[in-house]
C-alpha cells in the first residue's frame, strides 16, 4: 500500500487564507480599516484637509501636550506609507509593517493568543514607543541633539504597533531562527533613511528600536516567569 502523498504547500497556504477570517477576526477588521482610512485620506479628501489630518494626529510632543488620547489613537487608523509604488524603497517598508507585522504577524499572535492578548500587544507596542520616544525627544532636546522643529514634526501610523508584533512573533519561530530573526527586526529601522542628527538617531528610528524591544521582552516575559518561578521551587525544596 502506497503511503498518502504529502500535502501540497499551496493547499496549505489556501486553507490559512479561508481560516484568516475566523481565527485574525481583529487582524482582518484592522486592516479592512487600515486600507479605507488610507484611500478616504489619499484619495478622496481634498490635499489640504489631508494635510491638516495628518498633522492633528501625529504624536508630536505639541499634540501630546494638546490632545494625546485622539492623537495617540488616531496616529493608529491611518496607515503612512505607500500601497501602489511598488519599486520605490518606501514600498520596502509597507512590506514589512504592513504585511510582516499586522498582516502576518498580528495575525499569528491573535491566532495562537487571542483576540483580547492581540490587541493588548498592539496597543502596548503603539502606545508605549510613542511615550517612550517622546521621552527621549525630551532629553534629546535639552541636551540640544534634535531641533526644535521636532515638537511639531509629523509622526503617524502603524509602524510601532507592527514593530512590537514583528518583535513578538520570535515565538512563532524555531529557536535556530529566532536569533536571525531579532536582527533583522532591531537592524531594518537602522538601514536605508535612518538619520543621525547628533549621538541618537532620528526619533522615528528610536520608535522602531523602542517597539522591537517591547516586541521582544513581551514574548520573553513568560519563559523568564517560568524560570524564575522553577528556580524558586528548586531552592525552596532544597
Amino acid at each position: 500500500m502506497n503511503p498518502p502523498a504529502p500535502a501540497r504547500p499551496r493547499h496549505g497556504v489556501l486553507r490559512t487564507l479561508r481560516a484568516y477570517p475566523r481565527r485574525s477576526p481583529l487582524t482582518l477588521a484592522y486592516v479592512g480599516l487600515l486600507l479605507l482610512g488610507h484611500v478616504w485620506v489619499e484619495d478622496w479628501l481634498p490635499a489640504d484637509r489631508a494635510d491638516a489630518l495628518r498633522q492633528y494626529i501625529s504624536t508630536n510632543l505639541d499634540n501630546l501636550d494638546d490632545h494625546p488620547l485622539t492623537a495617540l489613537f488616531g496616529s493608529a487608523l491611518l496607515y503612512d506609507g505607500t500601497l501602489t509604488d511598488v519599486l520605490s524603497t518606501a514600498f520596502g517598508g509597507t512590506l514589512i509593517t504592513f504585511g510582516l507585522g499586522i498582516c502576518v504577524s498580528l495575525a499569528w499572535a491573535e491566532r495562537r493568543f487571542g483576540t483580547r492578548r492581540a490587541a493588548l500587544l498592539l496597543l502596548v507596542g503603539h502606545v508605549g514607543a510613542t511615550l517612550v520616544t517622546a521621552l527621549v525627544i525630551l532629553f534629546a532636546l535639552r541636551q540640544g541633539w534634535y531641533p526644535e522643529s521636532v515638537r511639531h514634526a509629523s509622526d503617524y501610523g502603524i509602524s510601532y504597533g507592527a514593530q512590537t508584533a514583528l518583535g513578538f512573533a520570535v515565538l512563532a519561530l524555531p529557536r535556530w531562527a529566532r536569533l536571525p530573526w531579532a536582527v533583522f527586526v532591531f537592524g531594518w529601522p537602522l538601514s536605508g533613511d535612518a538619520e543621525w542628527p547628533g549621538p541618537l538617531p532620528d526619533f522615528t528610528t528610536i520608535g522602531h528600536l523602542v517597539a522591537a524591544a517591547l516586541g521582544v521582552g513581551l514574548a520573553a516575559a513568560p519563559a523568564l516567569t517560568a524560570r524564575r518561578d522553577a528556580m524558586a521551587r528548586t531552592v525552596n525544596g532544597s
